[in-house]
């Protein structure tokens, strides 16, 4: 006896993917594409950690300090921001060669630091430190 195979009529079915593959690599030029024309730009600011000391004739040093909340003391007197520029400027008169030291807490805002830093500069000062406070 004979074995017969039944087929369905029609043949196989075939699934054409040749469009979704293009559809695929279209997309993928896309973002290849859009992605290397993203440009994000910003300031890396890497705070030091508290171990490091350096240590510096203190009448030499004007003290900035941004604690937490943005309050700005400079050596030991609470200001505002737009009083940097002249504590600085009053405080280096009496000492042309100080370094300025910004000491920033872990949590205070960047753009604080960033802030005092540009203020300390206008006054004039060479040296301008970042470090970091103990919170």
């Amino acid at each position: 006896m004979a074995r017969r195979r039944f087929e369905k009529p029609g043949g196989e079915a075939e699934l054409d993917i040749t469009s979704m593959l293009d559809m695929i690599f279209i997309l993928l030029i896309f973002f290849i594409v859009s992605t290397s024309f993203i440009h994000v730009s910003g300031l890396n600011v890497s705070r030091p950690q508290a171990s490091s000391q350096k240590v510096v004739k203190e009448s030499k040093i004007v003290l900035i300090e941004i604690q937490p909340g943005g309050v700005i003391v400079i050596n030991g007197r609470k200001v505002g921001l737009v009083a940097v520029r002249a504590e600085v400027e009053k405080n280096l008169a009496g000492k042309p060669d100080a370094q300025v030291v910004v000491a920033a807490s872990p949590v205070s805002r960047a753009g604080t630091l960033v802030q005092v830093i540009d203020q300390a500069r206008q006054a004039g000062a060479k040296k301008v430190s970042i470090a970091t406070t103990e919170s």
